[in-house]
């Protein structure tokens, strides 16, 4: 399902796009109650253990892209763009091939961090090859990733499309401070957003979780990092650097909307179809969903809170024993080129990561261009923070305390 802005979607087509994205933002509740993330390997990292740790001492690489002109490049689900002619072939990456020789093996095989990180742990833990160069995994798993030494550093001279056209927001975060290992490969905001034909305009989180007239008629978010977030900052605290008592601190604040009724319930994507039917009122939503609904319904507005909103990143990295590093790096410089992002960018629809895109986009689809939830302007980025990167601990901790704060 091609996800643009050009063409009204049917209530069916949205559900579809809704059931398409909740994969890319993980749904841990869901799957535990299922017992999915248990059958796929998924429940061991959740519990905190996570394998063995590597080195580059320990875990050497060899790269023979030189002699072997080739690279596996795993994403997830609709995320990349498609021929509309031929629904097998993409565009971009056809034009890739042609101009390096580098042929590529691509696999829509991620669909959720923890599944992917039950298929490859076992491998990465014992330094042993996935048979992929280039996954593509949400900030806080490829921060686990880095942190148990199991991707490969990259080479920035190889990279200076990168260097000279990542959007300077998304440089050193904080779970890859010297920007070594992961590179964006499209980026999402977590803010408010809220129905006009029922309700007035909401500009806080404070609002969302105390204004009456929202009582009963709130959503936020299962994802921890994108909920707590906001809160964090609505508190005053930085949520790229925070303590244990600023976490409980606006815990707190959440506890006491859900125990007052504020909040209906905690969802994943599932919020959007509620929200356009206007069943519930406001939320914590994700830029991209909004994009899709406002684009059937201008009433459905997406909000900067005024302390803030969170970002987050799907990257692409080179795990360990990785054969053609050189080749992915290849691939990845490709993919920051303003002309090929704009490409890719009109297909997908999310935050594209790399600067002057929105200039080439014009010839593509001036819409696209002008359009703030794939463009932010600098004011907007400016105020944007990323989750602080957490150790196995904390991890642990904190999502406990969040688990039980929701009721899941």
């Amino acid at each position: 399902m091609r996800k643009t802005l050009r063409r009204p979607l049917s209530p069916e087509a949205a559900a579809l796009i809704t059931a398409t994205h909740l994969t890319r933002r993980t749904l841990v509740r869901g799957a535990l109650a299922s017992g999915a993330l248990a059958a796929a390997g998924g429940t061991l990292a959740a519990c905190g253990t996570e394998g063995t740790k590597q080195t580059e001492a320990s875990c050497v690489s060899e790269d023979t892209s030189s002699t072997d002109k080739k690279l596996a490049f795993s994403n997830w689900p609709q995320y990349m763009d498609v021929d509309e002619k031929d629904e097998s072939k993409h565009p971009t990456l056809e034009a890739f091939q042609s101009k390096t020789g580098i042929q590529v093996t691509y696999t829509e095989d991620i669909n959720d961090n923890d599944e992917f990180f039950g298929k490859v742990q076992n491998q990465l833990a014992a330094c042993q090859s996935t048979g992929r160069d280039i996954i593509v995994l949400t900030d806080w798993m490829a921060g686990r990733m880095i942190r148990l030494g199991w991707m490969q550093k990259l080479e920035k001279a190889k990279l200076p499309n990168v260097e000279a056209n990542l959007l300077r927001s998304l440089r050193a975060r904080s779970f890859d401070k010297n920007d070594e290992y992961a590179v964006p490969w499209q980026s999402g905001m977590t803010g408010l957003a809220y129905n006009g034909n029922v309700t007035k305009e909401v500009r806080t989180v404070d609002e969302l979780l105390t204004r009456a007239d929202l009582k009963g008629k709130v959503t936020c978010l299962t994802e921890m990092r994108d909920t707590m977030g906001l809160l964090l900052l609505s508190n005053g605290h930085d949520p790229t650097n925070f303590t244990e008592a600023q976490f409980d601190d606006a815990l707190e604040k959440l506890k006491k909307a859900v125990s007052s009724g504020q909040i209906r319930r905690f969802t994943g994507n599932d919020y959007a179809t509620d929200l356009a039917k206007g069943d519930i009122a406001a939320c914590i939503g994700w830029s991209g969903d909004v994009v899709q609904l406002t684009a059937e319904d201008e009433k459905i507005k997406f909000v900067v809170p005024e302390q803030g909103l969170m970002i987050w990143s799907d990257n692409m990295l080179i795990p360990n024993k990785a054969a053609h590093r050189s080749n992915a790096e290849e691939l990845i410089n490709y993919y920051y080129d303003p002309e090929v992002a704009a490409e890719l960018a009109a297909y997908v629809n999310y935050i594209c990561p790399v600067e002057g895109t929105r200039e080439k986009i014009v010839a593509i689809d001036p819409e696209l261009a002008t359009n703030p939830l794939i463009f932010p302007d600098d004011a907007t980025l400016d105020k944007t923070k990323v989750f602080m990167a957490l150790d196995e601990a904390q991890e642990k901790s904190y999502s406990s305390k969040f688990q039980q704060a929701i009721g899941a």
